[in-house]
């Protein structure tokens, strides 16, 4: 009986020390420790701290190593198309860095309708007033199409800030620019027919999101007409027709989802822009 017992206790140790070594293993699973996935943890971030970002983004104004930096604070999560990323009005103060695809940020009118502020890609950081004023969120953010974005808790985004004094500066940079994008459309809308609405629109996001090419100056944020038109605050009709007078002008190229402005100066003339509304 002794030899059993004996036994028995044996092979419940063996079994208790079985049953921890899977219990570790899955805790190193669940938190990263395997070697091979810390490998491509890293390797993407790597890959997404290329100079890939289209010009004007949060991400595209950082030296790589920052960028990298950045890339690495956060938790990354992938969504559907019509997911809502920051909800307007909640207090919350986590900070939203997209990776991959197109969001729109929107408020709500009085009359309950939704009017779209502005659009949102890859390299974008968006939330950041309330993570730094620990104000209810402005507006929404809503997912175009699947997207890829990181989760950035402010105390960790504000001790980057503090590392990187130049993200500071760019982020500065970033909300400034934002700012003057908001208060134009608001004298726009009331004040300049369509076309002009539309020259004025295309010229900014050539100032914040164009890159020279071999024919002009191509924008490098996927646009469709009926995000142009919203953005304009006009109808997609009216838009077709003032990208096919644009064309015959000589002014812009339209391709699918891409727009290259031949005539910066004649465009921004049509707009109405001086050298001080740069």
């Amino acid at each position: 009986m002794a030899v059993l017992a004996l036994t028995a206790v044996r092979l419940l140790i063996e079994a208790l020390a079985e049953t921890g070594a899977s219990r570790s293993a899955q805790q190193r699973l669940r938190s990263g420790g395997c070697p091979w996935r810390r490998r491509l943890r890293v390797r993407r971030t790597r890959e997404l701290a290329g100079d890939r970002w289209p010009y004007g983004t949060f991400l595209q104004r950082l030296a790589p190593p920052v960028r990298m930096t950045l890339l690495q604070l956060g938790v990354r999560r992938q969504v559907p198309a019509g997911q809502i990323v920051i909800h307007e009005g909640i207090r919350e103060t986590h900070l939203v860095l997209l990776e991959e695809g197109l969001t729109k940020v929107t408020v709500t009118l009085p009359d309950g309708r939704s009017a779209l502020l502005s659009l949102r890609v890859g390299g974008d950081l968006v939330g950041e007033m309330s993570a730094l004023n620990n104000e209810p969120r402005s507006a929404t953010v809503t997912t175009c199409g699947p997207a890829k974005y990181s989760v950035i808790q402010p105390d960790r985004f504000k001790r980057f800030l503090k590392e990187y004094p130049d993200a500071a500066l760019e982020l500065a940079a970033m909300v400034s620019d934002r700012l003057r994008w908001s208060n134009r459309r608001r004298i726009d809308f009331t004040s300049y027919p369509v076309k002009l609405r539309v020259a004025r629109v295309i010229a900014d996001l050539c100032r914040s999101h164009g890159r020279q090419g071999p024919d002009g100056v191509v924008i490098d944020v996927r646009l469709t007409q009926s995000d142009l038109a919203t953005i304009c605050g006009a109808s997609e009709t009216s838009i077709q027709k003032v990208l096919r007078e644009l064309r015959s002008d000589g002014l812009v190229d339209t391709d699918y989802r891409r727009i290259t402005v031949r005539d910066l100066p004649g465009l921004r003339q049509l707009g109405d822009l001086k050298s001080s509304d740069d």
